[in-house]
């Protein structure tokens, strides 16, 4: 079993939308078994809450459910419990880098290394901006959680194996 932990500021817009997106592609893949996938926050200042209702809409005209999402912070068990913890912006993974005991920072990793054709290392944070921001992140999600699945998917047996 692999666990992946995508990681935002407040956990109610960016790091829910990868939770869900990547969510979907497990299941998709048919990878329930195999992989799983949560999402926190640097900071409580959103403990408890759903997603932002605009994060929300805008994944629900592309198939992804995030209504049943809670909002919860990093907690020090997470560096532990999951094999891969996944900034969505430079200052999340220095945050992490200084709450992570030092046998887990293998474990850490920058969201937009996974969707390297964007190149830029942040998923921008559309909280402040118009509804424009959360398609856009979005777009960049949707890059990303595939690149992560790529990388985290069980290796297909060879031909002689099955």
């Amino acid at each position: 079993m692999v666990k992946v932990l995508f990681i935002c500021t407040g956990n109610i817009c960016r790091s829910p939308t990868a939770e869900g997106v990547f969510r979907a592609l497990i299941q998709a893949a048919g990878l329930e078994a195999h992989i799983q996938t949560d999402s926190a926050g640097t900071h409580d200042y959103h403990v408890g809450h759903p997603p932002d209702s605009r994060s929300v809409a805008a994944a629900l005209l592309r198939g992804v459910d995030l209504r049943g999402l809670r909002a919860r912070r990093v907690a020090p068990e997470d560096f532990e419990e999951f094999d891969l913890l996944v900034a969505m912006d430079p200052t999340h993974y220095r945050i992490l880098e200084s709450l992570c005991p030092i046998e887990h920072r293998h474990k850490l990793a920058l969201f937009m290394d996974f969707a390297p054709q964007f190149a830029r290392r942040d998923v921008p944070d559309p909280y402040y901006g118009d509804g424009d921001g959360f398609e856009m992140v979005l777009d960049m999600i949707e890059a990303g959680a595939q690149g992560i699945l790529e990388r985290v998917q069980p290796s297909p047996l060879p031909q002689a194996c099955r």
